[in-house]
């Protein structure tokens, strides 16, 4: 007997580490591990074109290879074309559900802004401090509201904001110091711990 024809004795062929597979022969299936795995990660890697894809569906293959290892039936086709269509099946599966994925993803981005999540949280804390805001101005005199917006929204000196109301220097700086003190107390600032 030859050197080559002594190592094939000694090697159980596919077919038969499939069938001790099918039996639950852990053996067996780290044999066929070990015999097949650079052929499913070769195919997943062809398909998937991703490596870290490619070792997750090398696995899944033979996830599905030790759970299915008894519909494999040697009439049909040999134990290694079983196993690398296995592989196949798996790695197209899961470049078409991450194309999936990636479009679901494009599509509900391009329907609704990504807003994060502070950016909500300030926006509607802004809304409500503006609201209590307008509220508390009203609460204000004609002329501390005024005097106010003048300071404020118009960026007007203490002089200018006289002038414009036609008040003297000294009531419109005390109109204005007094709007600030109602607002600050309306608005709870200080209040806060």
């Amino acid at each position: 007997m030859s050197q080559r024809e002594s190592v094939g004795a000694r090697r159980p062929d596919p077919e038969s580490l499939l069938r001790r597979t099918a039996r639950g022969d852990e053996a067996a299936f780290e044999s066929l591990l070990s015999r097949f795995a650079p052929l499913v990660y070769g195919v997943a890697l062809r398909v998937c074109e991703d490596q870290s894809l490619a070792d997750e569906v090398a696995q899944e293959a033979f996830l599905d290879l030790w759970r299915t290892a008894a519909r494999y039936e040697s009439g049909k086709g040999s134990a290694q074309a079983w196993v690398v269509t296995i592989a196949h099946r798996r790695a197209v599966d899961r470049v078409r559900s991450e194309h999936s994925r990636v479009r679901r993803e494009t599509q509900s981005r391009s329907l609704l802004p990504m807003i994060e999540f502070d950016e909500v949280v300030e926006a509607v804390e802004a809304e409500s401090e503006r609201v209590r805001l307008r509220g508390c101005l009203g609460g204000l005199s004609r002329i501390q509201r005024e005097s106010i917006n003048l300071a404020f929204f118009d960026g007007l000196t203490h002089a200018q904001i006289s002038a414009k109301l036609q008040v003297p220097l000294g009531t419109a700086k005390a109109r204005l110091r007094e709007g600030l003190g109602k607002l600050k107390n309306c608005m709870g600032v200080g209040a806060r711990a």
